[in-house]
């Protein structure tokens, strides 16, 4: 455009400002010499006639009104760069990306269900199968957990110890949800504790980290992390060696957002807010410590760490150190013992531990490294060629287990939920024997006594096949269909009931090519599910957390070669609670006792089939009786369009 018609458009505005910095930028680039205002007007007039101003002011007032609009909409974006920058910054550094994870939450859960509700069909229209699916909705949602961890991670894990009802890639994904989590830095666990007590680690633990005589010492690199916390070693001055358990320090702030995000299961979402109270972890230790101690069956063969009050708070929790052997370590726990005769593994029954070198803790921490490794191995027990193990029966192991896991479900009503072999340490007696030590008591249920007498009569009537017991128990729990919850309890397919349910859903399936198949036993599923669970408002929500506690107690013994007959002491224990409970009259006991008499001939028929399965291992067959089992159970759920396919510690 020629350079007067921009000066004649500058000239006849009235922003006077707008007319200088036209004449200026002209004169500056020398195509116009020095004018005044008026001077200029007259020059302008001069090229053109006042109509053809006019019209070339009217041909340019539109791209001058679209520059305003532009200007304007570049303002607002400015804006609102600068306000989502803000909010950023303020979530990163003051919530912990508590914003940013629900975001990715309620993104990822539109993105899972808006694929579902396009391609769940015979043949997907963006998906080569369901199988396709599945996999990729599998792939988002564990990167989802992984990337958001915290109370997130537990979800996940809680969803992988009941993923049997899930499809196989849910199942395979969700298995490497129990991988160790990083640990935070020791600032972020320093600030933890400045800010629960008020007092620098060395001033509350009476620790030092440079060697003063005098002090204990304490490690700065944590010894396992998890989801929630991080364990520390330390040895105090007094001798004491505790584990310390450190809540990482973003939890605090990200775990109501978390349960805000998750409200739409309250009573999990419950459960998992308690688990990062260490007050109430504490509060568990104790109680199930004296509820071991009172029962005669388990005292001695349990140990249950002591926790020092003086040294907790809501978010840091100081309990007795451990030395021992986890339950997975199957060799480790069958090796010969290379110790002496009658003496035990280091710290059995509450022994003090074995002092460290003095000479070589100086040392370590006179090169100030946050890397340090200060607690002694005190595998002197392996012999001198390191092969030895603690020699101990698996069959007694897991025996103790049962017994105390069977004792929290039907007599105590407390009930750890989270027995995984992680936390479940092995420790050898003086006499052998082997001592079960159970640690990390943050997740817990109570059963009320009504419904825990109900859940014993339950498994007792199991044993019996008493249909009538058992389906008046089940519908007052709101369930509709007694045989496939009987073969879920007792973890293997139930032969005792009508089969209503998987029959009814067997009739209905029909032979079709493999992908219209594959949609058809998964719409099957679905309606199976809902004609289990025919009253929702009924359903006891105790029953998510004792079904866990099952699965995983049935996995250790798979894990172990099947050395004790679960189902059997289970029954027993369930019949003698009924004898044994503080909550019956003297009444209800006394016939309560006759009829565990009776029940005890009933309960040699499962010792025919455990024992035979026992002799079949000896003569060569690798699978276990909790292998067969499990087999049934992938036969009956796969008629019910279940698939199970791995293992409950897969990964």
């Amino acid at each position: 455009m020629p350079l007067r018609y921009i000066v004649i458009i500058c000239l006849i505005s009235s922003n006077y400002s707008t007319v200088e910095i036209c004449l200026c930028m002209l004169q500056m680039l020398e195509v116009w010499p020095p004018l005044d205002r008026a001077s200029a007007r007259g020059v302008c007039f001069d090229f053109v006639s006042h109509k053809q101003v006019e019209q070339h002011f009217y041909a340019l007032a539109a791209p001058a009104a679209t520059y305003k609009r532009t200007r304007k909409w570049g303002r607002r974006l400015l804006y609102l760069a600068f306000g989502f920058g803000a909010a950023y910054e303020v979530d990163q550094y003051f919530l912990y990306s508590s914003l940013a994870r629900s975001a990715r939450t309620f993104w990822t859960g539109l993105i899972v269900a808006s694929d579902y509700k396009i391609n769940f069909r015979p043949h997907p229209p963006f998906a080569n199968s369901l199988q396709d699916i599945h996999n990729r909705n599998a792939e988002r949602l564990f990167d989802l957990l992984r990337a958001n961890g915290g109370l997130y991670l537990k979800i996940g894990q809680a969803i992988a110890m009941q993923s049997a009802i899930l499809p196989p890639a849910f199942q395979k994904m969700f298995a490497k949800m129990f991988d160790d989590a990083p640990q935070n830095d020791w600032k972020e666990a320093e600030k933890v504790i400045l800010e629960d007590f008020g007092k620098t680690p060395e001033e509350l633990f009476g620790v030092s980290f440079t060697g003063e005589p005098g002090k204990g010492v304490m490690e700065r690199t944590a010894r396992a992390s998890a989801s929630v916390a991080q364990v520390h070693w330390a040895r105090l001055a007094d001798g004491r060696e505790v584990a310390v358990k450190i809540q990482k320090r973003e939890i605090a702030q990200q775990v109501g957002w978390d349960l805000w995000t998750f409200n739409m299961v309250p009573y999990i979402t419950e459960r998992l807010l308690l688990e990062t109270d260490f007050v109430n972890e504490a509060d568990n230790s104790e109680r199930m410590a004296k509820l071991v101690a009172g029962e005669s069956r388990l005292r001695g063969r349990v140990y249950i760490p002591k926790v020092y009050r003086e040294l907790s708070s809501k978010r840091i929790m100081t309990a007795e150190w451990i030395e021992g052997v986890r339950l997975w370590d199957k060799e480790t726990l069958t090796r010969p013992w290379q110790g002496r005769w009658r003496q035990g593994s280091p710290g059995c029954r509450g022994a003090p531990l074995d002092p460290p070198d003095q000479h070589q803790l100086a040392e370590i921490l006179r090169k100030h490294s946050l890397e340090e490794h200060l607690k002694p191995n005190r595998d002197w027990w392996k012999g001198v060629s390191g092969k030895g193990g603690l020699g101990v029966s698996l069959k007694d192991t897991m025996q103790t287990m049962v017994d105390l896991f069977s004792a929290q479900m039907f007599l105590w009503g407390w009930c750890h939920c989270d027995p995984h072999p992680g936390n479940v340490i092995i420790r050898r007696l003086p006499s052998g024997k082997p001592e079960l030590v159970l640690i990390d008591h943050g997740l817990y249920i109570h059963m009320q006594p009504e419904f825990r007498h109900q859940y014993s009569l339950f498994w007792k009537s199991l044993m019996t096949f008493d249909n009538k017991t058992i389906g008046k128990i089940v519908q007052s729990w709101g369930i509709n269909s007694p045989d496939v919850f009987a073969s879920a309890t007792l973890m293997r397919p139930y032969t005792g009931g009508d089969h209503s349910t998987s029959d009814g859903i067997k009739r209905t399936m029909s032979v079709k090519e493999q992908q219209e198949r594959s949609y058809e036993m998964q719409q099957q599923m679905r309606k199976g599910i809902r004609e289990i669970l025919a009253d929702e408002k009924k359903w006891p929500r105790e029953l998510i957390f004792i079904g866990r506690n099952m699965r995983i107690v049935q996995g250790n013994n798979q894990l172990l070669g099947a050395p004790v007959n679960r189902i059997k002491i289970m029954g027993n224990w369930a019949s003698r609670s009924l004898v044994d409970s503080p909550d019956l009259s003297y009444s209800e006991k006394l016939v309560n006792l006759g009829r565990h008499f009776l029940f005890k001939f009933v309960l040699f028929s499962t010792d025919v089939v455990f024992y035979t399965s026992k002799i079949a291992q000896y003569f060569g067959r690798k699978q276990n009786l909790e292998d067969d089992m499990e087999a049934g159970m992938k036969k009956m759920a796969g008629d019910m369009g279940f698939e199970l396919n791995h293992s409950v510690f897969e990964g």
